[in-house]
């Protein structure tokens, strides 16, 4: 193993290591900043861990506090060092050129590990030192020279930033189909809550659907039910339930019950108990991160519905 250089002895009296550290997390917005006070990184579709390393200690924890290093025993045994560190970063297979959240919990119920990478993009403790009171910037450079020193390779990689423009780094990652960016400030410290120092600008996907049956609640409509029509046959696409008001449940539902049908029109059958199947004249306008492997939609959004 490289020896790296040692950060300065610990101070008699310095804190103790901490156990869990619950996560910084960014604030949703619709636009990137711009300006020297920010810089920009790729925002990854993957799992949010912790890595916690206290000599042969290692740990790997959930945004939640779970100690997953079971399943990231590879990337944990990979973060080579002596000493102490807690390392944030997102575990993310790469699938097709790009981050795959999906094919990740694919290989996470499969245990196999060999896909995993691990992007690291924080540094909060290192040899005693509680680094969250430094800048965003200096931590980042203490990171990058962590993992240099050590000369840590895959699957452990360092998160790049970019400095400038942000929402051009946000559309460039839109075309290449990544989930977005995050921009965060350079002056600003490690914070275990939601905060305005960083800004997620995420992409999204937007398409027609057929609505094929639906789920009642009581005012309206609790889900919808979507498919595709490929060639000849209309297949599933999976389900949305969110994006609508009361209002517009009721207005969705009263459409609706002026095509029920007996049976489903999906090519192939679906077992869904509670729902009530439609003919498929209406089209749901929806939002969408990704298209699962297996062919339904991610975190879909109801944006309007129209008739054939």
């Amino acid at each position: 193993m490289a020896k790296r250089t040692k950060a300065p002895a610990k101070k008699p009296g310095a804190p103790p290591m901490p156990g869990f550290i619950a996560p910084q997390l960014a604030t949703l917005k619709m636009k990137a900043p711009s300006g020297t006070q920010w810089i920009h990184e790729v925002k990854y579709d993957g799992y949010r861990i912790q890595l916690r390393i206290n000599g042969d200690d290692r740990r790997a924890y959930t945004r939640n506090g779970h100690n997953w290093v079971q399943k990231f025993s590879v990337i944990a045994g990979a973060f080579d060092i002596e000493g102490q560190a807690i390392v944030d970063g997102e575990v993310v297979v790469i699938h097709e050129g790009r981050t795959n959240f999906s094919e990740l919990q694919a290989d996470l119920a499969r245990g196999d590990q060999d896909r995993l990478v691990y992007f690291v993009f924080d540094l909060l403790w290192l040899d005693g030192q509680d680094l969250r009171k430094l800048s965003q910037l200096a931590r980042k450079e203490l990171l990058k020279e962590l993992i240099e020193s050590n000369q840590i390779k895959e699957p452990i990689l360092y998160s790049e930033h970019h400095e400038g423009d942000g929402q051009a780094l946000f559309e460039a990652a839109s075309k290449l189909n990544y989930e977005g960016i995050v921009s965060k400030r350079v002056d600003a410290p490690y914070r275990s809550e939601r905060v305005e120092a960083w800004h997620k600008i995420k992409a999204v996907q937007t398409g027609k659907f057929p609505v094929v049956g639906f789920i009642k609640d009581p005012t309206g409509v609790a889900a919808l039910y979507l498919g595709k029509k490929e060639g000849k046959e209309l297949v599933y696409m999976g389900k949305v339930g969110t994006g609508w008001s009361q209002t517009t449940s009721r207005k969705i539902r009263d459409a609706l019950d002026t095509v029920v049908s007996p049976k489903q029109k999906l090519t192939k059958p679906i077992r869904m108990p509670k729902a009530t199947w439609v003919e498929p004249k209406f089209y749901a306008d929806v939002e969408y991160r990704d298209i699962t492997s297996e062919g339904l939609l991610r975190a879909s959004s109801f944006k309007g519905l129209t008739r054939k």
